[in-house]
């Protein structure tokens, strides 16, 4: 049985790993390197707790404490939420909030939203389908697959440097504020475009010195699928993962702003004229964060994905292991590694760790996590009013911390 002290203990580190994804530069308690002996005993405790998706059965879970973050909604900070958790106890999903605010419906069941930087965790699993085929080495160079996209004289990059943020390509300089950003939110970005516009930047350091966190690495490796495959991105994700598992509301949209289907509106507080107005963010152009940020899903798409990587019905030993496994460099804000293929270790003083991804576009939040052996899973998306804002929202700090006190 958990005591009081001990699941508190087990929140405030974990809440504090995933407050400083949200928001990095924050102070964080650095995980430890992966095993990747610990892989295989994952299938049973996984399976055991079914195919996830719409399998979602309350059992004895009692889901109380996570309902009362989301009661209430629209707030200040959110204008909707929806959380899913699956425990050995059982599985809830709840919502709160409406669909958007004109019509002040509730949220449509089976919503789809933006997932941001969730979107990696997909992409590392396409390139590691691919290097399970023999068709990409995880070590050779990537100029290699993608000749003329570095420069002539840039040092060697290899593939796995893209998926682990270690390849210190650098990020492109963009104007800042809200209004330039409402104002091109319609703007059509190739790949190409931004890995040049990053280019005019000096790099931080050497390819394989260091870590950091960056949507460039996988906006290259979002080339790489395409090149290797000679089908784009969005057909791609469809073919090796959406359509074999069933996943009806994920896709990667492409040029198209919009989000298809039933979905709640995503909302940016802007202030203008000393008043705070809350500005529709829901239709915008993902262009800019092609294979690193731009992919559309659902609650149960997000966990029959997450289950089946974790049990390797997505991508095969040996390569899954590399989801699991973190590079042995520094991170350039300080202390080690803490982003694996497609995913972030989040170290908990009981000796486990939680793989996480979460991902923020404007007006939506999201996340999803999981053990290594499945058997605390939990997804969410908030339409925060500042999704991108340097501290994570109210509602979002309130939902990690009452899901990981149920772990």
């Amino acid at each position: 049985m958990k005591t009081t002290n001990r699941r508190t203990l087990l929140v405030a580190t974990a809440l504090g790993a995933l407050l400083t994804v949200a928001a990095p530069g924050a102070a964080y308690a650095a995980p430890p390197t992966a095993d990747p002996a610990a892989a295989g005993s994952v299938a049973a405790g996984a399976a055991a707790l079914g195919r996830g998706g719409a399998d979602c059965r309350p059992g004895t879970l009692d889901p109380n404490p996570l309902r009362a973050t989301i009661t209430g909604l629209p707030s200040a900070d959110a204008t909707s939420a929806q959380v899913r958790i699956t425990t050995p106890e059982g599985c809830w999903t709840g919502t709160s909030g409406v669909r958007d605010l004109r019509a002040q419906a509730p949220v449509p069941p089976h919503a789809r939203f933006r997932v941001g930087s969730a979107t990696k965790v997909f992409t590392a699993a396409l390139v590691l389908q691919l290097a399970a085929e023999g068709r990409v080495d995880l070590d050779g160079p990537v100029q290699g697959y993608l000749p003329g996209l570095l420069p002539a004289d840039y040092p060697t990059v290899t593939v796995r440097q893209l998926l682990d943020h270690t390849s210190g390509i650098p990020s492109p300089t963009m104007p800042g504020g809200i209004e330039w950003q409402l104002a091109h939110r319609y703007d059509r970005w190739t790949p190409e475009q931004i890995v040049r516009r990053g280019l005019d930047n000096d790099r931080n350091f050497e390819p394989g010195d260091k870590q950091h966190y960056t949507n460039m690495g996988y906006i290259v490796a979002g080339l790489l699928i395409e090149k290797v495959t000679g089908h784009s991105y969005e057909a791609e994700l469809d073919r090796r993962i959406a359509r074999p598992l069933g996943l009806r509301d994920t896709y990667a949209p492409g040029d198209d702003p919009r989000i298809r289907g039933p979905h709640a509106h995503g909302y940016q507080a802007v202030v203008r004229g000393g008043v705070t107005e809350l500005v529709d963010a829901t239709t915008w152009s993902q262009t800019f964060t092609p294979a690193s940020g731009n992919v559309i899903s659902s609650l149960a798409d997000l966990d029959t994905f997450i289950t089946a990587l974790f049990t390797g019905r997505v991508v095969p030993e040996p390569q899954l292991t590399e989801m699991f496994t973190l590079p042995r460099v520094d991170d350039v804000e300080g202390g080690p590694a803490r982003y694996s293929a497609g995913l972030t270790a989040m170290p908990l003083p009981n000796g486990e760790t939680l793989w996480a991804k979460t991902g923020s576009r404007f007006g939506y939040l999201a996340a999803v996590a999981s053990t290594r052996d499945g058997r605390f899973r939990v997804e969410y998306s908030i339409t925060a009013t500042n999704a991108k804002g340097e501290e994570l929202s109210a509602t979002a700090q309130a939902v990690i911390g009452a899901a990981l006190g149920m772990l």
